[in-house]
């Protein structure tokens, strides 16, 4: 199906997604874009869901992105998360960088406003959007950071490959050495009962 949006239409737009959001370890990061109307094309081409690319892919797309954007990044640590709940914390970054980046329309990947009203959604918008895909490299790359950071403090919970979220080897090291001072403490591991 053909888009029915003029094709410099992620130029006038911020477009906003996440990175963290399932993890059950480390922080989330929600980031919002504005690209460059001087963005070069072959690199407007490459952008695409930051989870169809690899981690060298977005390593190497991310500071060409900045470099091309207005950007706006927002983390939310573990404890944030554990105190407010997940959902509350979106809202306060959809919130902060509506705040700072400053557009005529502001597009979030996937499908709830989180009590945003100047927000837009938009179901995989991060493979619809180059502002979106944006959002979503610089997200995931923060993400990954952290995580690759934080395997050198724990190394027995594998943050360098799982990168937070639950995979089994990583439930497994849960069930063997316990929570690490960064886990979100608050999601309940059904895995783990």
């Amino acid at each position: 199906m053909e888009s029915l949006l003029p094709p410099d239409y992620d130029i006038v737009v911020c477009g906003i997604d996440e990175a963290g959001r399932g993890c059950i370890a480390g922080s989330l990061f929600v980031c919002g874009v504005i690209l460059s109307p001087n963005i070069p094309l072959a690199l407007k081409a490459q952008l695409k869901d930051s989870k169809s690319l690899s981690e060298t892919k977005r390593n190497m797309l991310a500071p060409l992105i900045q470099r091309f954007s207005d950007f706006y990044l927002v983390k939310k640590t573990h404890q944030e998360i554990d105190d407010k709940g997940l959902s509350l914390c979106l809202q306060e970054a959809l919130k902060e960088i509506l705040q700072n980046l400053k557009a005529p329309k502001y597009i979030f990947d996937g499908n709830c406003k989180f009590g945003v009203d100047l927000l837009q959604t938009l179901i995989k918008g991060d493979s619809k959007l180059p502002c979106i895909s944006a959002a979503s490299i610089l997200a995931k790359n923060a993400k990954d950071k952290e995580m690759i950071d934080l395997d050198t403090l724990y190394p027995q919970y594998g943050f360098k490959k799982n990168k937070g979220y639950g995979s089994k080897e990583h439930l497994k090291a849960i069930k063997d050495y316990g929570y690490c001072p960064i886990h979100r403490i608050s999601f309940k591991l059904k895995s783990l009962m």
